[in-house]
């Protein structure tokens, strides 16, 4: 029977077998049973590619066609994930993209001089053209060049250009790396190098300080060739510029090399179209209310607009200009001060323009119900949860952070895992290896890259286990090399099992007994010592016997639900399946937590 004719059904490369059995209106069962006519076996959570969507669906006696245009595709398999915003500018129409003014992030080691070279940059293009120098009002500014602009973000740490990509904004189209002469490559400039590789930007090195009499800028060119960035004297693509931003030499130099990169990198937008960019940062000022630094990305921000960022909103009352002037609009690459929204937008967001505040404030507050539900329902990557989400086709490569206590250590761990990579049908892949603790900016790189942390006789400092638990970044630590290579096996090959622990919370002695028409009875307690949650487990002790073990089902003082009660308070309590009590039982509340592998 032939089918009436329709609208062919727009389809992204890859497609869960569940999803694409929505997209045609047939069951799951049906397009599993034609996938396995045509040779394909694959479960109805399995991730297939656009041809086999294609084939199946032609089986089928539908039409599908490729919803990303063939020049987003190719980007995405040459970038990976793109960020939003990067796909809404692919959505542009071609015809309307101008050239637009780069945007640098600086990034280096401590003391290697990026403020040096922020502020030469800044005098040397700025200052000469406004009497009495500038002051900087925002952490981003433009300079000219050659009669072209150059937008550089003023965040020379590279935990604050990781922080804008941890949150899918990556604002930088071109990274400046600048290594000392006379230091050559550190430890924060190998961070650098994974941060910028992480996010996929460009790189062009400026070997700093050559003025010095003990610069040694072959040295330095050695080391990041090791490193992978190979200058392009050597035959590689990186172009690597000597400079001394204290003496202002080859300043120039560097920056048709960033030019020469941005033309390389092809950077566009639309500056009639959809009104978009990136929060840099932003806070409360006395007499202004909240001041947020923006970066343009496209279209033309224009006084007046509704704007939503993130779970905040807002209308643009002003807009500043980095030298502090008001201004009317600003255009793609352009970086202004916007007074207007009626909370603080987080660092790194995504801002565009609504029709008005009545759509902007229903769009906060779905994304701020839909931001509760995810933190209860969508933990970060742990080994334990990496091969479920592979059979789910989320992912497809386990992407780890790696610290070890010795240089010595160094390259056989990573050469082991990466052999264990080799064996599995995941691919183990390793952002970042370095010798030393664990620290904040090892647990920034694994959240904006979803990342596990894998830590060889040492351990995170204070700092990393505070971001870490704010940020939900997983931490093992190891003291055996074997215990370390047999979990990541384990988790490429699904083998994985979460160590547990019980960790007791307190204890309370049962009172009276009550009726209850809910649980049958109830007992009125005190707590003894710790405390009793809702949320823990209630073991029932009986003198040395055990009567009962199981979840709570009611906690109450006064009549009033309670999540938790503390030593020396009494409470209420009925238990799921359980209501023989008596009077002299001991409740002991518990809960089991996962601990990191010794």
């Amino acid at each position: 029977m032939m089918m009436a004719k329709h609208e062919p059904v727009e389809l992204p490369p890859t497609i869960t077998v569940r999803e694409l059995a929505q997209k045609l209106e047939v069951t799951p069962i049906e397009l599993i049973k034609t996938l396995m006519n045509v040779g394909v076996m694959a479960g109805i959570n399995q991730t297939i590619d656009f041809e086999t969507a294609e084939i199946v669906a032609a089986e089928m006696g539908k039409e599908v066609r490729l919803a990303v245009p063939e020049a987003e595709k190719e980007k995405e398999e040459e970038a990976g994930e793109l960020p939003l915003w990067r796909k809404w500018l692919l959505a542009e129409p071609a015809a309307k993209l101008q050239p637009r003014p780069p945007v640098v992030a600086i990034l280096g080691h401590v003391d290697h001089g990026k403020t040096t070279l922020l502020d030469a940059i800044r005098h040397t293009n700025v200052a000469a053209r406004e009497a009495g120098g500038i002051t900087q009002h925002i952490s981003a500014y433009q300079i000219e060049h050659d009669g072209r602009l150059i937008t550089f973000l003023d965040t020379p740490g590279h935990a604050a250009f990781t922080s804008l990509r941890a949150r899918g904004a990556k604002g930088a189209d071109i990274v400046v790396l600048v290594v000392a002469a006379d230091d050559g490559v550190m430890p924060q400039t190998r961070e650098a190098i994974s941060h910028a590789k992480a996010a996929r930007v460009p790189i062009v090195v400026a070997i700093n300080k050559v003025d010095k009499p003990n610069a040694q800028p072959e040295k330095v060119r050695r080391q990041l060739a090791d490193l992978g960035l190979v200058p392009q004297e050597w035959g590689g693509d990186t172009i690597m510029v000597e400079i001394s931003a204290k003496e202002r030499l080859n300043l120039d130099e560097l920056l048709e090399a960033i030019l020469l990169v941005a033309d390389t990198a092809d950077i566009r937008a639309n500056p009639q179209g959809r009104v978009f960019g990136t929060v840099i940062e932003a806070q409360v000022k006395k007499g202004q209310g909240v001041v947020a630094t923006l970066l343009v990305q496209n279209g033309t921000l224009r006084v007046g607009d509704v704007l939503v960022a993130g779970t905040t909103y807002g209308k643009v009352r002003a807009l500043l200009d980095f030298r502090g002037q008001r201004i009317k609009e600003a255009g793609p690459s352009t970086p202004v001060a916007m007074l207007g929204f009626h909370d603080i937008p987080q660092a790194g967001s995504l801002f565009y323009k609504v029709k008005n505040e009545k759509e902007a404030r229903q769009i906060v507050a779905e994304r701020q119900e839909a931001e509760k539900k995810a933190a209860q329902a969508t933990p970060r990557m742990t080994l334990e949860e990496f091969f479920q989400r592979l059979q789910e086709g989320e992912v497809k490569e386990l992407r780890l952070v790696v610290k070890v206590d010795v240089q010595g250590s160094l390259e056989p761990v990573v050469r082991a895992i990466e052999e264990v990579g080799e064996r599995s049908e995941a691919q183990a892949r390793i952002l970042h290896a370095d010798v030393g603790n664990i620290t904040e900016n090892d647990v920034m790189l694994a959240a904006a890259s979803d990342a596990v942390i894998i830590g060889f006789n040492v351990k995170p400092d204070a700092a990393a286990r505070r971001v870490a638990e704010h940020e939900g970044v997983s931490i093992r630590t190891y003291r055996v090399i074997y215990n370390l290579l047999d979990d990541i096996e384990k988790a490429l090959k699904g083998l994985l099992e979460p160590e547990k622990q019980e960790v007791v919370l307190g204890e309370a002695e049962v009172l009276a007994v009550f009726p209850s028409s809910r649980f049958g009875k109830v007992a009125g307690a005190r707590v003894r010592r710790g405390v009793i949650r809702r949320n823990g487990r209630i073991r029932v002790l009986r003198g040395d016997e055990v009567v009962f073990d199981g979840e709570i089902g009611s906690l109450k003082r006064f009549q009033e639900d309670v999540r938790e009660v503390r030593e020396g308070f009494e409470f209420g309590i009925g238990l799921k399946n359980f209501k023989d009590f008596q009077v002299g039982d001991r409740l002991v509340c518990y809960t089991i937590e996962t601990v990191q592998s010794a």
